[in-house]
Protein backbone atom coordinates (compact mmCIF):
# COMPACT_ATOMS: atom_id res chain seq x y z
CA UNK A 1 0.00 0.00 0.00
CA UNK A 2 1.37 3.42 -0.95
CA UNK A 3 2.22 5.93 1.76
CA UNK A 4 0.32 9.26 1.76
CA UNK A 5 3.19 11.22 0.08
CA UNK A 6 3.37 8.51 -2.64
CA UNK A 7 -0.41 8.67 -3.12
CA UNK A 8 -0.14 12.45 -3.53
CA UNK A 9 2.59 12.04 -6.16
CA UNK A 10 0.37 9.65 -8.10
CA UNK A 11 -2.39 12.28 -8.17
CA UNK A 12 -0.25 15.34 -8.88
CA UNK A 13 -1.15 16.81 -12.27
CA UNK A 14 -0.67 20.53 -11.66
CA UNK A 15 1.42 23.23 -10.03
CA UNK A 16 0.57 26.58 -8.45
CA UNK A 17 1.80 29.38 -10.73
CA UNK A 18 0.27 32.44 -9.01
CA UNK A 19 -1.20 33.37 -5.62
CA UNK A 20 -3.03 36.70 -5.32
CA UNK A 21 -4.74 36.68 -1.94
CA UNK A 22 -7.57 34.11 -2.10
CA UNK A 23 -7.17 33.74 -5.90
CA UNK A 24 -4.84 30.90 -6.92
CA UNK A 25 -3.85 29.91 -10.48
CA UNK A 26 -2.97 26.25 -11.05
CA UNK A 27 -1.28 25.19 -14.30
CA UNK A 28 -1.76 21.71 -15.77
CA UNK A 29 0.25 19.85 -18.36
CA UNK A 30 -2.62 19.67 -20.86
CA UNK A 31 -5.98 21.36 -21.38
CA UNK A 32 -7.73 18.01 -20.93
CA UNK A 33 -6.35 17.75 -17.39
CA UNK A 34 -8.00 21.00 -16.23
CA UNK A 35 -10.83 20.09 -13.80
CA UNK A 36 -14.37 21.36 -14.26
CA UNK A 37 -15.67 24.58 -12.72
CA UNK A 38 -16.57 24.02 -9.02
CA UNK A 39 -14.29 20.97 -8.85
CA UNK A 40 -11.83 20.80 -5.97
CA UNK A 41 -8.04 21.05 -6.13
CA UNK A 42 -5.84 20.35 -3.11
CA UNK A 43 -2.55 22.14 -2.46
CA UNK A 44 -0.22 22.08 0.54
CA UNK A 45 1.65 24.96 2.18
CA UNK A 46 5.31 24.76 3.21
CA UNK A 47 4.21 23.85 6.76
CA UNK A 48 2.05 20.95 5.52
CA UNK A 49 -1.37 22.61 5.85
CA UNK A 50 -3.94 21.46 3.28
CA UNK A 51 -5.65 24.19 1.26
CA UNK A 52 -8.90 23.50 -0.58
CA UNK A 53 -9.26 25.37 -3.87
CA UNK A 54 -12.49 25.55 -5.90
CA UNK A 55 -12.16 26.08 -9.64
CA UNK A 56 -13.85 29.31 -10.72
CA UNK A 57 -12.60 29.90 -14.28
CA UNK A 58 -10.61 28.29 -17.08
CA UNK A 59 -7.79 30.42 -18.50
CA UNK A 60 -5.67 29.84 -21.64
CA UNK A 61 -2.56 27.61 -21.49
CA UNK A 62 -4.28 24.97 -19.31
CA UNK A 63 -4.60 27.20 -16.23
CA UNK A 64 -7.43 26.88 -13.71
CA UNK A 65 -8.17 30.04 -11.73
CA UNK A 66 -9.40 29.01 -8.30
CA UNK A 67 -10.90 30.60 -5.21
CA UNK A 68 -9.35 29.37 -1.98
CA UNK A 69 -11.60 28.16 0.83
CA UNK A 70 -8.75 28.49 3.34
CA UNK A 71 -6.10 31.14 3.96
CA UNK A 72 -3.32 31.00 1.33
CA UNK A 73 -0.60 32.11 3.74
CA UNK A 74 2.63 30.09 3.17
CA UNK A 75 1.38 28.68 -0.15
CA UNK A 76 4.35 28.91 -2.51
CA UNK A 77 4.71 29.20 -6.25
CA UNK A 78 5.33 25.82 -7.90
CA UNK A 79 3.63 24.03 -4.99
CA UNK A 80 2.21 20.69 -6.09
CA UNK A 81 -1.55 20.52 -6.67
CA UNK A 82 -3.67 17.43 -7.18
CA UNK A 83 -7.28 16.77 -8.12
CA UNK A 84 -9.26 14.25 -6.05
CA UNK A 85 -12.16 14.40 -8.53
CA UNK A 86 -15.53 16.10 -8.00
CA UNK A 87 -16.57 19.12 -5.94
CA UNK A 88 -16.74 19.78 -2.21
CA UNK A 89 -18.53 16.96 -0.38
CA UNK A 90 -19.58 17.07 3.25
CA UNK A 91 -20.59 14.36 5.74
CA UNK A 92 -24.36 14.14 6.27
CA UNK A 93 -26.69 12.16 8.50
CA UNK A 94 -27.65 12.05 12.18
CA UNK A 95 -23.97 12.04 13.16
CA UNK A 96 -23.95 15.78 12.33
CA UNK A 97 -26.27 16.66 15.24
CA UNK A 98 -24.47 18.48 18.09
CA UNK A 99 -21.53 19.15 15.76
CA UNK A 100 -20.05 22.39 14.40
CA UNK A 101 -18.36 22.14 11.01
CA UNK A 102 -16.72 24.34 8.39
CA UNK A 103 -17.81 24.83 4.78
CA UNK A 104 -15.90 21.66 3.78
CA UNK A 105 -17.51 19.58 6.56
CA UNK A 106 -14.42 19.53 8.77
CA UNK A 107 -15.18 19.62 12.53
CA UNK A 108 -14.41 22.92 14.30
CA UNK A 109 -15.65 21.97 17.79
CA UNK A 110 -12.54 20.00 18.90
CA UNK A 111 -14.67 16.88 19.44
CA UNK A 112 -12.82 14.61 17.07
CA UNK A 113 -13.64 13.36 13.56
CA UNK A 114 -17.18 12.86 12.29
CA UNK A 115 -17.82 9.21 11.42
CA UNK A 116 -20.68 9.82 8.99
CA UNK A 117 -21.91 6.95 6.85
CA UNK A 118 -22.44 9.07 3.73
CA UNK A 119 -21.40 12.33 2.07
CA UNK A 120 -23.12 14.69 -0.35
CA UNK A 121 -21.85 17.43 -2.70
CA UNK A 122 -22.76 20.97 -1.63
CA UNK A 123 -23.51 22.06 -5.21
CA UNK A 124 -26.27 20.29 -7.14
CA UNK A 125 -27.70 20.70 -10.66
CA UNK A 126 -30.76 22.91 -11.03
CA UNK A 127 -33.88 20.95 -10.09
CA UNK A 128 -36.26 22.78 -12.41
CA UNK A 129 -39.62 24.23 -11.41
CA UNK A 130 -41.51 21.08 -10.41
CA UNK A 131 -42.98 21.66 -6.94
CA UNK A 132 -45.44 19.72 -4.82
CA UNK A 133 -48.93 20.20 -6.26
CA UNK A 134 -50.76 20.71 -2.96
CA UNK A 135 -48.31 23.44 -1.95
CA UNK A 136 -48.99 25.20 -5.25
CA UNK A 137 -52.72 24.90 -4.66
CA UNK A 138 -52.39 26.51 -1.22
CA UNK A 139 -53.76 23.53 0.72
CA UNK A 140 -52.09 21.64 3.55
CA UNK A 141 -50.64 24.83 5.08
CA UNK A 142 -49.37 24.38 8.63
CA UNK A 143 -48.63 27.28 10.98
CA UNK A 144 -45.44 27.07 13.05
CA UNK A 145 -46.01 28.79 16.40
CA UNK A 146 -42.90 30.62 17.65
CA UNK A 147 -44.23 31.85 21.01
CA UNK A 148 -43.21 35.41 20.08
CA UNK A 149 -46.36 37.55 20.19
CA UNK A 150 -45.78 40.02 17.39
CA UNK A 151 -44.49 37.36 14.96
CA UNK A 152 -47.31 34.86 15.58
CA UNK A 153 -49.92 37.62 15.38
CA UNK A 154 -48.82 39.67 12.36
CA UNK A 155 -46.14 37.59 10.56
CA UNK A 156 -47.02 33.90 11.11
CA UNK A 157 -44.43 31.33 10.07
CA UNK A 158 -45.71 28.63 7.72
CA UNK A 159 -43.88 25.35 7.19
CA UNK A 160 -41.97 25.47 3.93
CA UNK A 161 -41.87 29.28 3.77
CA UNK A 162 -38.91 31.66 3.49
CA UNK A 163 -38.77 34.44 6.08
CA UNK A 164 -36.39 37.36 6.43
CA UNK A 165 -35.46 39.42 9.50
CA UNK A 166 -34.17 42.73 8.14
CA UNK A 167 -32.30 45.36 10.09
CA UNK A 168 -29.14 47.42 10.38
CA UNK A 169 -26.31 46.91 12.82
CA UNK A 170 -27.09 46.23 16.52
CA UNK A 171 -30.87 45.97 16.12
CA UNK A 172 -31.41 42.48 17.50
CA UNK A 173 -31.45 40.22 14.41
CA UNK A 174 -29.24 37.55 15.98
CA UNK A 175 -31.07 37.64 19.34
CA UNK A 176 -34.46 37.29 17.63
CA UNK A 177 -33.14 34.40 15.53
CA UNK A 178 -31.74 32.64 18.60
CA UNK A 179 -35.03 33.08 20.50
CA UNK A 180 -36.95 31.43 17.65
CA UNK A 181 -34.46 28.52 17.71
CA UNK A 182 -34.91 28.25 21.50
CA UNK A 183 -38.72 28.02 21.26
CA UNK A 184 -38.79 25.69 18.25
CA UNK A 185 -36.43 23.17 19.87
CA UNK A 186 -37.88 23.42 23.40
CA UNK A 187 -41.59 23.42 22.51
CA UNK A 188 -41.74 21.62 19.16
CA UNK A 189 -38.70 19.31 19.34
CA UNK A 190 -37.80 20.49 15.84
CA UNK A 191 -34.58 19.87 13.91
CA UNK A 192 -32.57 22.99 13.15
CA UNK A 193 -29.62 23.84 10.89
CA UNK A 194 -27.76 27.02 11.80
CA UNK A 195 -25.54 28.68 9.19
CA UNK A 196 -23.15 31.37 10.43
CA UNK A 197 -22.30 33.23 7.21
CA UNK A 198 -19.77 36.03 7.56
CA UNK A 199 -20.65 37.12 11.09
CA UNK A 200 -18.21 37.89 13.91
CA UNK A 201 -16.22 35.07 15.53
CA UNK A 202 -17.23 36.34 18.98
CA UNK A 203 -20.93 36.02 18.12
CA UNK A 204 -20.44 32.49 16.80
CA UNK A 205 -18.54 31.48 19.94
CA UNK A 206 -21.22 32.95 22.24
CA UNK A 207 -23.99 31.25 20.23
CA UNK A 208 -22.28 27.85 20.40
CA UNK A 209 -21.79 27.98 24.17
CA UNK A 210 -25.33 29.33 24.73
CA UNK A 211 -26.75 26.37 22.77
CA UNK A 212 -24.71 23.98 24.93
CA UNK A 213 -25.80 25.72 28.15
CA UNK A 214 -29.50 25.46 27.29
CA UNK A 215 -29.13 21.92 25.85
CA UNK A 216 -30.59 23.07 22.53
CA UNK A 217 -27.58 21.79 20.59
CA UNK A 218 -28.92 18.21 20.80
CA UNK A 219 -31.28 18.96 17.89
CA UNK A 220 -28.96 21.22 15.91
CA UNK A 221 -26.32 21.05 13.20
CA UNK A 222 -24.07 24.10 12.92
CA UNK A 223 -22.02 25.34 9.95
CA UNK A 224 -19.75 28.37 10.33
CA UNK A 225 -17.91 30.47 7.75
CA UNK A 226 -17.05 33.51 9.81
CA UNK A 227 -15.90 37.05 9.10
CA UNK A 228 -12.17 36.23 9.37
CA UNK A 229 -12.32 33.60 6.63
CA UNK A 230 -11.75 34.10 2.88
CA UNK A 231 -14.77 35.00 0.69
CA UNK A 232 -14.82 31.46 -0.75
CA UNK A 233 -15.67 30.07 2.71
CA UNK A 234 -18.26 32.77 3.45
CA UNK A 235 -19.96 32.11 0.12
CA UNK A 236 -19.84 28.31 0.21
CA UNK A 237 -21.12 28.01 3.78
CA UNK A 238 -24.69 28.79 2.65
CA UNK A 239 -24.51 25.87 0.20
CA UNK A 240 -23.19 23.58 2.94
CA UNK A 241 -26.10 24.59 5.20
CA UNK A 242 -28.81 23.99 2.61
CA UNK A 243 -27.23 20.59 1.78
CA UNK A 244 -27.59 19.54 5.44
CA UNK A 245 -31.20 20.79 5.44
CA UNK A 246 -32.00 18.83 2.26
CA UNK A 247 -30.64 15.67 3.90
CA UNK A 248 -33.08 16.04 6.83
CA UNK A 249 -35.89 16.78 4.37
CA UNK A 250 -35.14 13.54 2.49
CA UNK A 251 -35.83 11.67 5.75
CA UNK A 252 -39.45 12.97 5.52
CA UNK A 253 -38.82 15.38 8.40
CA UNK A 254 -39.48 19.08 8.76
CA UNK A 255 -36.37 21.19 9.34
CA UNK A 256 -35.72 24.84 10.11
CA UNK A 257 -32.82 26.53 8.36
CA UNK A 258 -31.43 29.61 10.12
CA UNK A 259 -28.97 31.81 8.24
CA UNK A 260 -27.14 34.62 9.98
CA UNK A 261 -26.44 36.53 7.79
CA UNK A 262 -27.64 36.00 4.21
CA UNK A 263 -26.41 39.48 3.17
CA UNK A 264 -22.82 38.37 3.99
CA UNK A 265 -23.29 35.48 1.57
CA UNK A 266 -24.03 37.92 -1.27
CA UNK A 267 -21.26 40.23 -0.05
CA UNK A 268 -18.79 37.33 -0.32
CA UNK A 269 -20.03 36.76 -3.88
CA UNK A 270 -19.31 40.42 -4.61
CA UNK A 271 -15.74 40.04 -3.32
CA UNK A 272 -15.18 36.92 -5.43
CA UNK A 273 -16.55 38.70 -8.51
CA UNK A 274 -14.15 41.62 -7.95
CA UNK A 275 -11.17 39.29 -7.38
CA UNK A 276 -11.93 37.51 -10.65
CA UNK A 277 -11.93 40.85 -12.49
CA UNK A 278 -15.58 40.86 -13.53
CA UNK A 279 -17.10 44.21 -14.46
CA UNK A 280 -19.39 45.27 -11.58
CA UNK A 281 -22.91 46.57 -12.02
CA UNK A 282 -23.69 50.27 -11.68
CA UNK A 283 -24.05 50.04 -7.89
CA UNK A 284 -20.80 48.10 -7.38
CA UNK A 285 -22.39 44.70 -6.82
CA UNK A 286 -21.56 41.64 -8.91
CA UNK A 287 -23.39 41.28 -12.25
CA UNK A 288 -24.59 37.82 -11.08
CA UNK A 289 -26.31 39.17 -7.93
CA UNK A 290 -29.80 37.82 -8.69
CA UNK A 291 -28.59 34.44 -9.96
CA UNK A 292 -26.47 33.92 -6.82
CA UNK A 293 -29.42 34.79 -4.57
CA UNK A 294 -31.64 32.39 -6.52
CA UNK A 295 -29.02 29.59 -6.49
CA UNK A 296 -29.48 29.43 -2.72
CA UNK A 297 -33.18 30.23 -2.34
CA UNK A 298 -34.47 27.94 -5.10
CA UNK A 299 -33.14 24.95 -3.13
CA UNK A 300 -35.51 25.79 -0.25
CA UNK A 301 -38.60 24.05 -1.55
CA UNK A 302 -41.06 21.22 -1.07
CA UNK A 303 -40.98 18.94 -4.10
CA UNK A 304 -42.15 15.54 -5.27
CA UNK A 305 -40.44 12.66 -3.51
CA UNK A 306 -39.63 14.67 -0.37
CA UNK A 307 -42.15 14.40 2.45
CA UNK A 308 -40.46 16.94 4.72
CA UNK A 309 -40.24 20.70 4.42
CA UNK A 310 -37.50 23.32 4.81
CA UNK A 311 -38.53 26.53 6.56
CA UNK A 312 -35.89 29.24 6.34
CA UNK A 313 -35.43 32.17 8.68
CA UNK A 314 -32.76 34.48 7.34
CA UNK A 315 -31.22 37.48 9.06
CA UNK A 316 -30.57 40.21 6.48
CA UNK A 317 -28.13 43.00 7.31
CA UNK A 318 -29.33 46.30 5.85
CA UNK A 319 -26.37 48.60 5.08
CA UNK A 320 -26.85 52.05 6.61
CA UNK A 321 -30.53 51.12 7.28
CA UNK A 322 -31.16 51.54 3.53
CA UNK A 323 -33.91 49.12 2.47
CA UNK A 324 -33.32 50.07 -1.19
CA UNK A 325 -29.80 48.59 -1.20
CA UNK A 326 -29.54 46.34 -4.32
CA UNK A 327 -28.46 43.23 -2.36
CA UNK A 328 -31.35 43.64 0.09
CA UNK A 329 -33.82 44.19 -2.76
CA UNK A 330 -32.46 41.07 -4.52
CA UNK A 331 -33.36 39.00 -1.44
CA UNK A 332 -36.89 40.50 -1.18
CA UNK A 333 -38.30 38.64 -4.16
CA UNK A 334 -37.58 35.23 -2.63
CA UNK A 335 -39.11 35.81 0.81
CA UNK A 336 -42.69 35.12 1.92
CA UNK A 337 -42.47 37.43 4.93
CA UNK A 338 -40.34 40.49 5.63
CA UNK A 339 -39.84 41.28 9.32
CA UNK A 340 -38.27 44.73 9.39
CA UNK A 341 -36.56 45.97 12.54
CA UNK A 342 -36.79 49.67 13.40
CA UNK A 343 -33.96 51.68 14.94
CA UNK A 344 -36.52 54.07 16.41
CA UNK A 345 -38.13 51.19 18.32
CA UNK A 346 -34.71 50.06 19.55
CA UNK A 347 -34.14 53.55 20.96
CA UNK A 348 -37.55 53.40 22.66
CA UNK A 349 -36.68 50.01 24.20
CA UNK A 350 -39.50 48.19 22.38
CA UNK A 351 -38.09 44.68 21.92
CA UNK A 352 -38.43 42.82 19.62
CA UNK A 353 -38.01 46.04 17.61
CA UNK A 354 -40.25 44.94 14.72
CA UNK A 355 -41.95 47.71 12.78
CA UNK A 356 -45.48 46.38 12.07
CA UNK A 357 -46.12 48.90 9.29
CA UNK A 358 -42.88 48.44 7.32
CA UNK A 359 -43.06 44.64 7.61
CA UNK A 360 -45.27 42.37 5.54
CA UNK A 361 -46.31 38.72 5.37
CA UNK A 362 -47.86 36.79 2.48
CA UNK A 363 -49.16 34.16 4.92
CA UNK A 364 -51.42 36.55 6.82
CA UNK A 365 -54.54 35.42 4.95
CA UNK A 366 -57.95 34.21 6.25
CA UNK A 367 -57.53 30.78 4.63
CA UNK A 368 -54.12 30.33 6.33
CA UNK A 369 -54.53 31.77 9.85
CA UNK A 370 -58.34 31.73 10.14
CA UNK A 371 -60.87 34.53 9.85
CA UNK A 372 -60.79 35.50 13.55
CA UNK A 373 -56.99 35.83 13.68
CA UNK A 374 -57.01 37.73 10.39
CA UNK A 375 -59.64 40.27 11.50
CA UNK A 376 -57.85 40.98 14.80
CA UNK A 377 -54.52 41.46 13.00
CA UNK A 378 -56.05 43.85 10.47
CA UNK A 379 -57.67 45.89 13.24
CA UNK A 380 -54.29 46.15 14.98
CA UNK A 381 -52.57 47.31 11.78
CA UNK A 382 -55.30 49.95 11.22
CA UNK A 383 -54.86 51.11 14.82
CA UNK A 384 -51.09 51.44 14.36
CA UNK A 385 -51.57 53.35 11.09
CA UNK A 386 -53.91 55.81 12.80
CA UNK A 387 -51.49 56.08 15.74
CA UNK A 388 -48.67 57.13 13.40
CA UNK A 389 -50.86 59.91 11.97
CA UNK A 390 -51.88 61.09 15.44
CA UNK A 391 -48.32 60.88 16.80
CA UNK A 392 -47.13 63.47 14.31
CA UNK A 393 -50.02 65.75 15.30
CA UNK A 394 -49.30 65.26 19.03
CA UNK A 395 -45.65 66.27 18.50
CA UNK A 396 -46.92 69.67 17.26
CA UNK A 397 -50.03 70.49 19.32
CA UNK A 398 -49.89 68.10 22.27
CA UNK A 399 -52.17 65.22 23.27
CA UNK A 400 -54.70 67.45 25.04
CA UNK A 401 -55.83 68.93 21.72
CA UNK A 402 -56.98 65.57 20.34
CA UNK A 403 -60.67 64.66 20.25
CA UNK A 404 -61.91 62.08 22.80
CA UNK A 405 -62.13 59.41 20.10
CA UNK A 406 -58.63 60.09 18.73
CA UNK A 407 -57.18 60.12 22.23
CA UNK A 408 -58.76 56.75 22.91
CA UNK A 409 -57.19 55.31 19.73
CA UNK A 410 -53.85 56.90 20.66
CA UNK A 411 -53.85 55.40 24.17
CA UNK A 412 -54.93 51.93 23.03
CA UNK A 413 -52.30 51.91 20.28
CA UNK A 414 -49.57 52.68 22.82
CA UNK A 415 -50.81 49.86 25.07
CA UNK A 416 -50.82 47.49 22.10
CA UNK A 417 -47.29 48.60 21.24
CA UNK A 418 -46.15 47.86 24.80
CA UNK A 419 -48.08 44.58 24.97
CA UNK A 420 -46.30 43.30 21.82
CA UNK A 421 -42.94 43.63 23.57
CA UNK A 422 -41.71 40.46 25.22
CA UNK A 423 -38.86 39.26 27.47
CA UNK A 424 -36.62 36.73 25.69
CA UNK A 425 -35.25 33.57 27.28
CA UNK A 426 -31.91 34.04 25.51
CA UNK A 427 -31.60 37.61 26.85
CA UNK A 428 -32.32 36.86 30.53
CA UNK A 429 -28.71 37.63 31.49
CA UNK A 430 -29.04 41.15 30.03
CA UNK A 431 -32.63 42.08 30.97
CA UNK A 432 -33.01 40.31 34.31
CA UNK A 433 -36.47 39.12 33.21
CA UNK A 434 -37.52 35.50 32.72
CA UNK A 435 -38.25 34.65 29.10
CA UNK A 436 -41.89 34.10 28.14
CA UNK A 437 -43.46 31.75 25.58
CA UNK A 438 -46.93 33.02 24.63
CA UNK A 439 -49.41 30.85 22.75
CA UNK A 440 -51.12 32.49 19.78
CA UNK A 441 -54.62 32.30 21.31
CA UNK A 442 -53.35 34.19 24.40
CA UNK A 443 -51.84 36.86 22.17
CA UNK A 444 -55.07 37.33 20.20
CA UNK A 445 -57.15 37.36 23.40
CA UNK A 446 -54.92 40.03 24.99
CA UNK A 447 -55.03 42.25 21.90
CA UNK A 448 -58.84 41.95 21.71
CA UNK A 449 -59.19 43.09 25.32
CA UNK A 450 -57.07 46.17 24.64
CA UNK A 451 -58.94 46.99 21.41
CA UNK A 452 -62.35 46.62 23.14
CA UNK A 453 -61.31 49.00 25.89
CA UNK A 454 -61.31 46.46 28.74
CA UNK A 455 -57.84 47.68 29.76
CA UNK A 456 -58.44 51.44 29.44
CA UNK A 457 -58.02 51.91 33.21
CA UNK A 458 -54.61 50.21 33.30
CA UNK A 459 -51.39 52.18 32.84
CA UNK A 460 -49.19 51.72 29.77
CA UNK A 461 -46.25 50.53 31.87
CA UNK A 462 -48.18 47.48 33.09
CA UNK A 463 -48.13 46.09 29.51
CA UNK A 464 -44.39 46.50 28.98
CA UNK A 465 -42.27 43.33 28.74
CA UNK A 466 -44.93 40.88 29.89
CA UNK A 467 -46.08 37.55 28.49
CA UNK A 468 -49.78 36.77 28.23
CA UNK A 469 -52.24 39.39 29.53
CA UNK A 470 -53.41 38.37 32.99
Amino acid sequence: MLSEPEQKRKKIIGRVVAVQGPVVDVKFSAQADVPNVFDVIYAYTVDGRKIVLEVAEHLPQAIARCISIHSTQNLQRNAEAFVPGGGIEIPVGDEMYRRLVSVTGEPMDLKGPINASQTRPIRVPARGTQVRSEAAAGSGVEILETGIKIIDLLFPLVKGSKNGILGGAAMGKSVLTLEIIHHIVKHHQGSCIFVGAGERIREGNELYHELIRTNIIEKMKLVFGQMNEPPGARYGVAMTGITLAETVQRQNKDVLLFVDNIFRFLQAGQEISTLLGRVPSETGYQPTLISEASEFHERIRSSEGMGGSITSIEAVYVPADDLTDPAVVAIFSFLDSLIVLSRERVQLGLYPAIDPLLSSCANLQPDVVGIHHYEVSQEIIRTFQRYEELRKIVLVIGIDELSAQDRQVFDRARKLQYFLTQPFAVAEAYTGRMGEYVAIHDTISGCEKILRGECDQRSEDSFYMIGALK
